[in-house]
């Protein structure tokens, strides 16, 4: 099959995740910080086929999930995007992309009949993307979140507040997922937007279970046993390890809870020999003052996109990855 070309870069679709891995591999590992998102969801989803789980009939999205990856004139990979989010807008994901390549994707795209709701990842290529995906469909582009990629290459870890890190079990699934949802929704309130509980990675009680299987799942504990805190820090991919979701109920704050976990997770996997990145909401002066302080500086900022074309309802959902 002919790839999409405009003579400068070619495009080579991907209908599943090994293949995609296997062809990107070597931009992926040669920037793994700016590729984490890629690498470790599409892993992740490798993993999950491997295992005889097919998760994404169950998201009945329009379309189905791809990769991408970019080559230039002389068929060298130069970049990467993944329409993979099981959430509408079903947004894709991109890793830096030059403009031309980013036009020529919302052509394939808009020539095959897809509809690209949401285009996030590293700026300008993903506001590109979107851009060109609304002027082929006669829509307009709301920039939904700002975000900041930062990487910690040494650590300040704090002293450590009354109780214990410990990771989540099985039992601990259905507080897990409460707190994903929760997380998304305080998030916009700090960042002073509209709270949107469809925004962000979407969970259910199955991938939450998966994710404290891996072991990357971790929780405060009190002295008397009550759970006040949760860290994510993920398995890592091509040497990298990403935290996140941070997150500790109103009722815990100001104890310097989330400031020491992320940093002993962070001094564990750097002492590791992994590398240690988290991404913040620009929007939010808490969480990002709170990270610079352990060490992370800031590596790229990206963005989240979305496509609204009248009349389409698969377009108006958020765009979180």
């Amino acid at each position: 099959m002919a790839l999409p070309t405009d003579g400068a870069f070619a495009l080579e679709f991907f209908d599943a995740p090994q293949p995609f891995l296997d062809a990107a591999s070597d931009v992926l590992a040669a920037d793994p910080v700016m590729g984490s998102v890629i690498a470790s969801v599409t892993e992740r989803t490798a993993r999950e086929l491997a295992a005889g789980r097919g998760s994404w009939a169950e998201v009945d999205a329009p379309f189905e999930r791809w990769w991408v990856v970019v080559r230039d004139a002389p068929g060298r990979v130069v970049s990467a995007t993944m329409r993979t989010a099981p959430f509408p807008p079903h947004p894709s994901f991109s890793m830096p992309m030059p403009d031309a390549a980013a036009r020529l994707l919302a052509a394939a795209l808009h020539e095959r009949g897809e509809l690209l709701g949401g285009a996030n990842g590293a700026l300008p290529g993903a506001e590109v993307l979107a851009r060109a995906t609304a002027e082929l469909a006669g829509g307009v582009v709301v920039a939904d979140k700002a975000t900041r990629l930062w990487e910690a290459t040494s650590v300040t870890v704090p002293p450590a507040p009354e109780g214990r890190l410990r990771l989540a079990t099985e039992d601990d699934a259905a507080l897990v997922l409460s707190w994903f949802t929760a997380f998304h929704v305080e998030a916009d309130e700090q960042a002073g937007r509209e709270p949107d509980p469809a925004s962000g990675e979407h969970n259910t009680l199955d991938s939450v279970l998966v994710r404290i299987r891996e072991g990357v799942e971790w929780l405060w504990e009190l002295p008397d046993g009550t759970i006040a805190h949760l860290t994510g820090a993920g398995l890592p991919s091509y040497g990298v390890s990403r935290i996140g979701p941070v997150f500790t109920p109103r009722e815990f704050r100001g104890r310097g809870i989330a400031s020491y976990v992320v940093g002993e997770l962070t001094r564990r996997g750097l002492a590791a020999g992994h590398r240690m990145c988290l991404f913040t909401d620009r929007a939010n002066p808490t969480s990002n003052k709170i990270y610079a302080a352990l060490g992370y500086e800031p590596t790229v900022d990206m963005a989240e996109h979305v496509v609204r074309v009248p009349g389409d309802e698969s377009s108006q959902g958020a765009a979180g990855q």
